[in-house]
């Protein structure tokens, strides 16, 4: 009888727990704030052909629910952070070590360690062949892809375009008496309009599709390990800085033009060239990073 009664309790006690929420997504477009990744200052900022060469790891757990895009986190799917672009954005991803590719979805901010380029879910890091340390690797944007979501996602540009309001245009005979033109100019409230595709999705709730979790084999490349501490527009001043740092000079094309980069390097290990990256930021280079070539 007594076992009965504990039971019961027992049961009771369970029914009696409270429900946990469910994790509602709010996905939408964001560009952001700036933010700290250790002792560096990161400025996100739209670019729909980014291309870099950098150290990808797997993402660090988290206790946030959903990511910072909205959608809700999940470990086995095939997502990403990254410190910079725009969110969502989809690219694809190539490990420079053993030649695998996938392709991802960056919704989320990070990786919070300087000198790392891209995080990794779980699943997405499994299936890339990058374990416990840094892989090198090399990340190529989907642009077309990328500026659709940016399109049609609630807090993109193309919506915000959308959802301004639009004056009614309206045609007065200029011949017409003076009353004639008060009445015209009296009303002066828009034209109800129907609601543009941008404004639907942004009253829908929005739920991202999976993407496939499958890689591709291609081939290894060997690489080499710089870092890069500075960019000049005069080839004098970046020549300058090398010689003080014991550094090199090398040609840098960016979307402002021919650069001159002051480089330290090449490193055989990445410990190595976290410690230069180290260094070169208590020097105040505050705009170094590894380069993976």
């Amino acid at each position: 009888m007594k076992k009965a009664v504990l039971l019961c309790c027992v049961g009771v006690a369970a029914c009696s727990r409270p429900q946990q929420p469910a994790v509602k997504p709010d996905v939408h477009y964001v560009v952001g704030p700036a933010w700290q990744a250790g002792a560096t200052w990161v400025y996100p900022r739209e670019d729909f052909s980014y291309q870099a060469r950098g150290l990808a790891v797997r993402q660090a757990a988290s206790t946030q629910p959903l990511t910072t895009d909205g959608e809700v986190r999940n470990p086995l799917s095939m997502t990403g952070s990254h410190p910079t672009l725009q969110l969502p954005a989809v690219v694809t991803v190539i490990n420079l070590d053993n030649g695998r590719e996938i392709t991802i979805r960056v919704n989320d901010r990070g990786p919070a360690e300087a000198g790392r380029v891209l995080g990794l879910s779980p699943k997405a890091a499994d299936l890339l062949g990058v374990g416990a340390e840094p892989a090198r690797v090399r990340v190529v944007e989907d642009e077309v892809t990328s500026r659709q979501l940016a399109e049609v996602l609630p807090g993109g540009p193309m919506l915000q375009i959308n959802a301004a309001p639009r004056e009614a245009v309206r045609q007065t005979d200029l011949g017409a008496s003076n009353a004639a033109l008060q009445n015209a100019g009296a009303s002066t409230q828009p034209e109800p309009q129907a609601p543009s595709a941008a404004q639907v999705a942004a009253q829908t709730a929005v739920q991202l599709p999976e993407l496939p979790a499958q890689w591709r084999q291609g081939q290894p490349e060997a690489t080499q390990l710089w870092v890069e501490t500075a960019d000049f527009t005069a080839r004098g001043a970046a020549a300058r800085l090398a010689a003080q740092d014991g550094g090199s000079v090398w040609p840098s094309f960016t979307p402002q033009g021919k650069m001159w980069a002051v480089r330290q390097g090449p490193f055989t290990t990445i410990s190595d060239a976290d410690a230069a990256l180290k260094r070169a930021l208590a020097d105040g280079l505050t705009g170094s990073h590894i380069v993976v070539e």
